[in-house]
């Protein structure tokens, strides 16, 4: 089952468009990009002829002959398409093939705006010249024809025309773009000392490569860095200004923030676009901090409100006896205390738009019959006004409460709970959507790595399977506080690893041991292997602090060392 999700994972998520084809041609697994590329649905195409499918593609050859066919060129609703076909081969016999496409239509414009004239490309690398880029064109051999003067300069050579370009520029690439015809963009190159980020096109004329330009785009890769953080800098002042303008008042998260690919994820995501289309009230239920706000969040912003004012409070923050001025504002004079000029309540805020109201379940039941009465008559009443105001809101709730529960014990009203309830959205648990464990984790260490303003790699391999090992009852919220933890016990590491996480969680990886039905002893090397590893690392590799800490002797730690191969 997990070498089966794996593959499913490579297929979709490779770069080309992929059609696997059994002997007959008759379609067993099609990828998204195919999908894309070609304007098929995997529904509605799998199991039928690649013919009736794709009348441009027929049966290939190799599913008799055996051998691969590269490089083919063919022609699909106006694309020019490269195929790549390989046989499928079990007991030596073909039992179907892989249809690889890439679609190079785009790459056909960018090079036939490139093969200009010669005249004209002399009149740009002036200009470049001019502007003091590094720059550089070789022929098909390999020969400089063309420099700019300060590259000149840096490298220190005077008169580096018609020079075999490998003499005259450290690690250069540029060979292996005349060789494959292939652009290497962005790539690190270091020259006397400096890393630099550079860029190489070749270009072409009749399908033939017949030079190649070579352009340094960052002079020193700490440009670049300068430039990263600047541009990071001003996207967390955008956010701040955007914080100060929303004022509470706009919903901050949609779909897209919603991590995760799992069939239960997936179903909570379909079930937001569908009633992002009514004005139907929506009750959200699920554990604490399995995300029930960005669901709210998500329901208002892919809605035709998305534009009006998004309002949340949290029931169980506010004292009952404060709830009601917050929910529907008051008036001057209203009570000792009140606001001159009163106060605009929540709903009244609202007005157009939508509002959340978090912990529904914790809201008193005299409270209750209130948000009825807005909900029945579509109008609210201040408190100390004379009058009352109409208001178009969408309700929003959430709780991780049982209310039919509530229901039964008279704790919440039957008939709220009834319109509160058009609409049910489940946010599940973390324990039950462990595949999204490794996409939840690095998406937290990036969001986590930037507020700190420190830098993270990734997340070890062993690390997420101790993750994935857990049971989670904090959910994403307990998460959340795992990795900022383990962020900050980093050292000189740039990687989250099993040493960062607590005990219960590297404890947690064993349960694998269990279900594999393996020896007691096994499961306590493991388990030992990895406290002494783990005490080292804390003490630097201390033998004596570290014999002390484990109660045995140093003799005894050095056998343990040797026996489990620890190293530093």
């Amino acid at each position: 089952m997990f070498l089966e999700e794996c593959f499913e994972l490579i297929i979709q998520n490779v770069n080309e468009a992929l059609i696997v084809i059994d002997k007959k041609g008759i379609i067993l697994v099609i990828n998204k990009k195919a999908e894309d590329m070609f304007g098929i649905s995997s529904e509605r195409s799998l199991g039928k002829y690649i013919g009736e499918v794709l009348p441009e593609i027929q049966i290939p050859k190799i599913t008799k002959a055996g051998k691969a066919e590269l490089s083919q060129m063919v022609f699909i609703n106006g694309k020019e398409i490269i195929s790549n076909r390989i046989p499928i081969i079990k007991d030596e016999r073909v039992e179907g093939s892989i249809e690889i496409f890439t679609d190079i239509t785009d790459q056909k414009k960018m090079q036939n705006k490139i093969n200009l004239d010669k005249d004209y490309i002399d009149a740009l690398l002036t200009v470049m010249d001019a502007f003091n880029e590094w720059f550089v064109v070789i022929n098909e051999k390999g020969i400089i024809t063309s420099i700019s003067d300060d590259y000149k300069e840096f490298l220190g050579c005077d008169n580096p025309i018609g020079k075999k370009v490998e003499d005259i520029i450290e690690n250069t690439k540029m060979g292996k773009v005349l060789k494959t015809g292939i652009a290497d963009i962005g790539g690190i190159q270091e020259i006397k000392g400096n890393k630099m980020i550079a860029m190489r096109v070749p270009i072409k004329k009749d399908g033939k490569v017949i030079s190649a330009v070579g352009k340094v785009v960052f002079k020193d890769i700490s440009d670049f860095h300068a430039l990263s953080k600047k541009l990071l800098d001003l996207e967390k002042e955008v956010e701040f200004y955007k914080s100060k303008i929303a004022e509470n008042k706009t919903a901050k998260y949609s779909v897209e923030n919603i991590i995760g690919h799992s069939n239960k994820i997936r179903k909570v995501k379909d079930l937001i676009g569908k009633v992002a289309n009514t004005n139907s009230n929506v009750l959200i239920n699920g554990e604490s901090g399995t995300g029930k706000e960005m669901i709210a969040h998500s329901i208002h912003n892919s809605s035709k409100r998305y534009l009006a004012p998004f309002i949340k409070i949290n029931c169980a923050s506010i004292p009952a006896e404060l709830l009601e001025s917050e929910l529907f504002g008051y008036e001057e004079g209203a009570f000792t205390g009140a606001k001159k000029g009163g106060k605009k309540g929540k709903f009244e805020l609202a007005n157009g738009g939508s509002i959340f109201l978090d912990e529904i379940g914790d809201m008193n039941i005299n409270m209750q019959a209130k948000i009825l009465r807005v909900i029945q008559e579509r109008e609210i009443e201040s408190i100390g006004g004379s009058g009352v105001k109409s208001v178009d809101v969408r309700i929003i709730t959430a709780t991780n409460k049982n209310l039919e529960e509530l229901v039964k014990k008279g704790e919440f009203r039957e008939d709220l709970y009834y319109r509160l309830n058009v609409v049910k959205i489940v946010s599940p648990p973390l324990r039950e959507r462990k595949e999204d464990i490794p996409a939840l984790a690095n998406a937290l260490r990036i969001k986590i790595a930037k507020r700190l303003d420190v830098y993270v790699e990734g997340i070890s391999k062993d690390a997420i399977e101790c993750l994935g090992n857990y049971d989670w009852p904090g959910n994403i919220r307990e998460l959340e506080n795992v990795i900022e933890r383990a962020i900050n016990l980093l050292d000189s590491n740039i990687m989250i690893k099993t040493e960062h996480l607590s005990k219960r969680f590297t404890s947690a990886k064993y349960k694998r041991y269990s279900d594999k039905n393996e020896y007691l002893k096994t499961i306590v090397e493991e388990v030992e292997k990895e406290v002494i590893l783990e005490c080292l690392n804390r003490n630097n590799w201390n033998k004596n602090k570290t014999a002390q800490i484990l109660g045995i002797s140093r003799a005894g730690l050095y056998k343990k060392i040797e026996e489990f191969n620890l190293k530093v």
